[in-house]
């Protein structure tokens, strides 16, 4: 527990149902919608719409989701992969015959068909109680009727003005003003208010069909993408057998490729062999943990990639024997420059939240644009604005990552659930782009080799690499970075914090739900 003296906040008790997401409006919804009778899905669909209008630099309608579901007194959750696909026509070849050797953020290229939309759709059908349109009703009055802008997501915003400026419709939806707004502004998007009503009047045909889908296909054609109509008709979310390890008493569930939920087993595996390494903000753990995160990632460029198009070795990344060469290869004394490729650059641009309603259904859900409002491309009468999920390919014909016709990109977007003894335990993400398996290892370890409580966990400082050097929190003292850079690694300070966790844990002999949601968002954990 906390110390009483010092700023921070204290993880939130309930009884019923417990939620935490990053923005209070979302926070809010979420509970509204379980006070009404809806359950942890429901609940789920609404709060990812809210997230779409008032968090919109980090998701929005035309990006892609995730999602682990733990029906009440289920022994493991269920796994929804509603990833895009590249297009039809994205073959290699065709890219090397325009000398495109990079798929780049703002490059038409660089979108594959949203697949957010048809998740939610797949969600509410199959496991919802409420209908579609009561779903998106908050979203909608959010919308159409204004939302003020909270301190995060205008720092995001600013960010991203540039990019926004180069695109016309993405300038008209959110450069209202010839500039991104000020914390503290109102603001309103009728055309994403429109098409979200046309979605809850129509379904998923409200977005991959009729006017909506023409404006975005359109959009996209127009700077050269290869998009159809029948490429966003075809969008499909599926069902997928989710993974795990133990690590303590603890069955932690990630989505398998072509996310790279692996990555944190690989490092999960790697630090029960290591064990507890120094204190929670200390030289020795921080260099620990990075030399074995540079290997895992490392696995992660060479092997993970869409399963429907190219053999994944998940047998191989799992096995006791490859984790031992792994960890045998770390020196605890000091940097090995040598140990494998680095990961691509590391963003926060992504939405997590965590759900537990009255009945114990329970869901952790990931919505995200990947970059800054994504691509920074937008459709022109729908307001979308679309992701850059396609920039996760390679055009190498002989990496297993190429892109292909109607393939899914590698994605960075997992959400997790923790089982103890059959049982649900934790609910949790850690949003953060390539960040986002570290997050679950600092967290996982946090709680049970630290013993810290649940907010503790995420408001521990944290580390991350990018390229070769070492990016820490503000909050990382000077002794631990001069130690860090004692060992052989280049330290850097970034500008903004790693990543944002939304975790909801259940206390079953106690009768409890705790919350947890990460300071360095607007958002907020509340039950009751």
């Amino acid at each position: 527990m906390r110390s009483f003296h010092f700023p921070g906040r204290s993880a939130v008790y309930g009884r019923r149902a417990m939620c935490a997401t990053s923005h209070p409006s979302a926070t809010i919804t979420a509970l509204e919608v379980l006070r009404q009778g809806g359950n942890a899905v429901d609940a789920a669909i609404a709060t990812a719409a809210v997230l779409a209008v008032v968090e919109c630099p980090m998701t929005g309608i035309g990006g892609d989701c995730f999602a682990l579901v733990a029906k009440p007194g289920a022994k493991a959750p269920l796994a929804l992969n509603a990833a895009g696909r590249a297009p039809a026509a994205a073959n290699v070849d065709w890219y090397a015959s325009k000398g495109i050797e990079r798929i780049e953020t703002t490059s038409a290229h660089a979108v594959t068909v949203p697949g957010a939309v048809d998740g939610w759709c797949r969600l509410c059908e199959d496991h919802g109680s409420m209908p579609l349109a009561r779903l998106l009703a908050p979203a909608i009055a959010l919308a159409e009727g204004g939302f003020v802008v909270a301190p995060r997501v205008s720092v995001d915003w600013a960010r991203a003005a540039a990019k926004l400026a180069r695109h016309a419709s993405a300038a008209k939806h959110f450069l209202p003003a010839g500039r991104p707004p000020r914390v503290g502004e109102v603001v309103r998007f009728p055309a994403l208010a429109t098409t979200l009503k046309r979605i809850a009047k129509e379904g998923r045909a409200g977005f991959y069909a009729g006017e909506a889908a023409q404006d975005m296909v359109g959009a996209l054609r127009e700077l050269g993408g290869l998009h159809t109509l029948d490429d966003f008709a075809s969008q499909a979310a599926s069902y997928v057998e989710p993974i795990s390890t133990r690590y303590h008493d603890i069955d932690l569930y990630e989505l398998p490729p072509s996310n790279h939920g692996v990555v944190a087993l690989i490092l999960l595996k790697m630090l029960q062999r290591l064990g507890r390494v120094g204190t929670s903000v200390s030289v020795e753990r921080y260099h620990v943990l990075m030399e074995a995160a540079r290997l895992a990632f490392a696995m992660r460029d060479s092997f993970v990639a869409d399963p429907d198009a190219a053999e994944v070795p998940l047998g191989h990344l799992m096995d006791e024997r490859v984790i031992d060469q792994l960890v045998a290869r770390i020196d605890r004394r000091r940097r090995r420059p040598e140990l494998g490729p680095m990961p691509r650059p590391s963003g926060s641009d992504t939405v997590c939240f965590s759900i537990v309603d009255a009945n114990g259904m329970a869901v952790s859900f990931i919505n995200s644009l990947f970059a800054d409002f994504g691509s920074g491309i937008a459709g022109d009468s729908t307001g979308v604005v679309f992701h850059n999920r396609g920039e996760g390919f390679v055009l190498d014909p002989q990496h297993p990552n190429v892109i292909a016709p109607r393939k899914r990109p590698l994605h960075t977007l997992i959400p997790a659930m923790g089982f103890k003894e059959g049982a649900l335990a934790l609910s949790l993400g850690v949003m953060g782009a390539h960040f986002q398996p570290m997050g679950h290892v600092y967290v996982m370890s946090n709680l049970f080799d630290y013993g810290m409580d649940l907010q503790e966990a995420v408001d521990c400082p944290r580390v991350f690499f990018e390229g070769d050097a070492l990016l820490i929190e503000d909050a990382v003292p000077a002794p631990v970075v001069a130690g860090l850079e004692a060992l052989g690694h280049k330290v850097k300070r970034r500008e903004l914090p790693w990543g944002g966790a939304q975790m909801v844990a259940c206390d079953p002999q106690k009768g409890v739900l705790i919350g947890a949601s990460d300071h360095r968002k607007d958002g907020m954990a509340l039950g009751y």
